[in-house]
């Protein structure tokens, strides 16, 4: 009896710390990607970092913005749970089955236009859901970074998506092909100047080809008309 009370004081204590932490760890992940994570990564810095970071909630359908929900307390996993705020997938290639009606993105604007489009995803791979951000160009066709916060692959091999040198192979690949589909993928071996089509692949992860699929196809469904296609579309309009 003593040791649940103690456990349960010590809960109840420390879910304050608990939800500012995870909001601070999110924050530093939206601001990796784009390569704006300041070298403290206390929290003031982070916070101040932040600040150049404006978060917008998105109608994943229609790919207007949301001005009725903030985008600082929706939570797209939650959502994405509730048979109120979710969609069924019918082509679920990323095998996550419902997606939220709203999604958060993150734009870090330059004279009133993003610069850069900060696109949360997810998709399931070998052992796990992948949990990441897609950072594009401000074109909303070129990439700037990718990143996965959250996975349970295997360290050495699928485990991979985290190492930097494989990370900094997205930069400057294009999502979209003239025809508009979704060409962005991540391929078997090795991509060379001489491979075809190359602005559309990146290096597969040895050993892990399970875990390569995964990727490819959270982002082909991401980027699809089911998911951020008609935003992206929007912005490209705005351009």
């Amino acid at each position: 009896l003593v040791c649940s009370v103690i456990v349960s004081t010590a809960a109840v204590m420390l879910k304050p710390q608990q939800i500012i932490n995870k909001k601070l760890e999110k924050q530093r992940n939206i601001l990796g990607v784009v390569d704006l994570l300041p070298e403290d990564r206390g929290q003031e810095s982070v916070n101040q970092a932040f600040k150049q970071v404006t978060p917008k909630v998105v109608d994943l359908e229609t790919g207007e913005y949301v001005t009725d929900v903030d985008p600082l307390t929706y939570d797209m996993r939650k959502a994405a749970k509730d048979p109120e705020q979710n969609v069924q997938i019918e082509n679920d290639i990323a095998s996550i089955r419902t997606r939220p009606k709203y999604a958060v993105v993150y734009l870090v604007e330059e004279q009133g236009k993003p610069s850069k489009i900060i696109l949360p995803v997810n998709g399931y791979a070998l052992w796990s859901t992948l949990y990441g951000f897609l950072a594009l160009e401000g074109d909303a066709q070129t990439v700037y970074g990718i990143s996965f916060y959250e996975h349970a692959e295997t360290p050495g091999l699928g485990g991979e998506i985290d190492n930097p040198k494989w990370k900094s192979l997205w930069k400057g690949k294009k999502v979209y092909g003239d025809n508009g589909n979704v060409r962005l993928e991540v391929v078997k071996g090795n991509v060379n100047a001489d491979t075809p089509n190359a602005e559309h692949k990146v290096d597969g992860l040895a050993g892990a080809t399970l875990t390569s699929n995964g990727v490819t196809n959270l982002i082909k469904y991401w980027m699809s008309e089911q998911g951020y296609g008609p935003y992206l579309a929007k912005i490209k309009g705005d351009a």
